[in-house]
């Protein structure tokens, strides 16, 4: 990034949270040119400040989470670089982040220097992991867990909250046949033979929220 200040796009749901970030990376000479609320907003924001760095929350409320913003933004053009800032630190969320492509993970909880060398490093094209956070990366990745996608994760929490999948196709706005599929890719990838065979997988596997 050569000797430019390292611009820098906050984005989180909680307003006090998010005025905190952003008073501590301006106090260590990190330009903050904007700020989101909502994934939506990110995305927009993103695309008109050109950041060289985005600092987002992992869980944004309604819509859009990091993971969605860390893959929309990385598909722009000129991508910035994504560091997911969270109280969240379960092993699927930072496998999630990094297979979207952020370049690092980071506690809320970490002392505001480690957060701030963090930004310098993904500006710099770096990977920003703790090393016990990098190994748990690893080992999830090489148990072979199945990961379903966000729309058969929708569907197998309806499922777990006792939803017919009519009730599900109507909730979703989708055909009772899409929702029969979906359920047949969810089988198939837990190895599961019933509905509740699948939300008892994916709840031991750490795939739903509890």
């Amino acid at each position: 990034m050569n000797n430019a200040p390292v611009r820098v796009v906050v984005v989180d749901d909680h307003p006090v949270t998010r005025f905190g970030v952003v008073m501590m990376l301006s106090q260590h000479d990190l330009t903050v040119v904007g700020e989101a609320a909502t994934g939506e907003d990110a995305i927009d924001v993103v695309e008109q400040a050109n950041p060289d760095v985005v600092v987002t929350d992992l869980r944004l409320g309604p819509g859009i989470d990091g993971v969605g913003v860390t893959t929309a933004v990385r598909a722009l053009p000129n991508p910035p670089a994504v560091l997911v800032l969270t109280t969240y630190d379960t092993d699927r969320d930072i496998v999630r982040a990094v297979e979207a492509g952020a370049a690092g993970y980071l506690l809320k909880d970490a002392p505001p220097a480690d957060i701030v060398a963090a930004v310098r490093d993904a500006a710099q094209g770096l990977t920003v992991l703790a090393p016990a956070m990098a190994q748990r990366v690893v080992t999830h990745l090489r148990s072979g867990r199945a990961e379903l996608s966000e729309r058969e994760l929708e569907i197998l929490r309806h499922v777990a909250d006792g939803m017919t999948n009519k009730e599900i196709a109507r909730a979703l706005f989708i055909s009772e046949a899409t929702v029969k599929t979906h359920l047949v890719h969810v089988f198939t990838k837990l190895g599961a033979e019933s509905r509740t065979a699948a939300v008892a997988i994916a709840r031991k596997d750490g795939l739903l929220d509890e």
